[in-house]
C-alpha cells in the first residue's frame, strides 16, 4: 500500500461499518467515512482515530461523486476502499406488493455506487499498482428466496459487477474481492427485532467481519481471494 495509507468506507454505522473503520484506524489508516446520518458519523469520527467524517447518499449519484472528490481532495486517494453501504427498501415484502422505486433505491446503492466508486477511486491504484476494493454483500447475491425480490436482484447484480472489475482490475494489481456474508449480525436493533432469545454465537461479531475485511486487503497477491464467505460456527447452509 501508499506511505500514506487512505481507506474509504461507505455505510459507517454502528455496525459492520464502525467496526471496519475502527480496525483499519488501528492498522496506521486514515479512514475516510462516509454514510447519510451526519450527526452519527461525527460522533464517531470524534471515537476513531485518523477518522474523518463525509455525510453523504451514496445512492445519490451526483453527490457521491462531488463526496469522493471532497475526500481526495481533504485526505488524498484511497489505496483500499470498501463498498460497505447497502439499501433493502422493500425487504420481505412479498413481490406483488413490491415497486420498481423500491428495486431502483437499492439498485443505486447497492449496484450503481458501486460502478461510480470503481470509477472515480481505481484509476489511482491502478497507477500505483496496487490497492484493494472490497464489497460487502450476502446470501442475497447468491440465491433468491421468497420476500426477497427488491432485495436480492440488486445484489446479484453487485457481486457481478464485482467480478467484471476484479477481472479487468486484478491484473493491473488492484484487488477485488466480495464478501458474502451469511449472518445475522451482532448489533441491538437485529436483537431485539429479530432473534431476541438467540445466544451469542448465532450472531456474527462485527469485530470478527472487520478482522477478515482487514486480512484480504492484505493477501499476498500470488494468492488472492475473490468470493469471501463469512458465517457463524453454528450457522446452517
Amino acid at each position: 500500500m501508499q506511505d500514506t495509507k487512505i481507506c474509504l468506507i461507505t455505510g459507517v454505522g454502528d455496525g459492520t461499518g464502525a467496526a471496519l473503520a475502527r480496525r483499519f484506524a488501528q492498522g496506521g489508516y486514515r479512514v475516510a467515512m462516509l454514510a447519510r446520518n451526519a450527526p452519527r458519523l461525527a460522533t464517531l469520527a470524534q471515537e476513531i482515530p485518523n477518522s474523518r467524517a463525509f455525510a453523504c447518499d451514496v445512492g445519490d449519484e451526483a453527490a457521491l461523486r462531488a463526496c469522493l472528490a471532497e475526500v481526495r481532495s481533504q485526505m488524498g486517494d484511497p489505496s483500499v476502499v470498501i463498498h460497505n453501504a447497502a439499501a433493502a427498501e422493500g425487504l420481505m415484502q412479498d413481490f406483488r406488493a413490491v415497486s420498481t422505486v423500491q428495486l431502483g433505491v437499492n439498485f443505486r446503492v447497492n449496484t450503481a455506487a458501486l460502478l461510480v466508486l470503481a470509477q472515480e477511486l481505481t484509476p489511482a491504484m491502478e497507477r500505483a499498482g496496487q490497492g484493494a476494493l472490497l464489497v460487502t454483500g450476502n446470501t442475497g447475491a447468491l440465491r433468491g428466496v421468497a420476500r426477497y425480490a427488491s432485495f436480492a436482484p440488486t445484489k446479484a447484480s453487485q457481486r457481478i459487477l464485482a467480478e467484471s472489475l476484479a477481472r479487468d482490475l486484478g491484473p493491473k494489481g488492484v484487488h477485488v474481492a466480495y464478501f458474502v456474508i451469511d449472518a445475522f449480525i451482532d448489533m441491538p436493533f437485529i436483537r431485539e427485532h429479530f432473534h431476541p432469545d438467540k445466544p451469542d454465537d448465532f450472531f456474527a461479531k462485527p469485530s470478527a467481519i472487520a478482522e477478515e475485511f482487514y486480512r484480504v486487503a492484505h493477501q499476498d497477491r500470488s494468492a488472492w481471494s475473490f468470493n469471501v464467505e463469512l458465517r457463524p460456527f453454528g450457522e446452517r447452509w
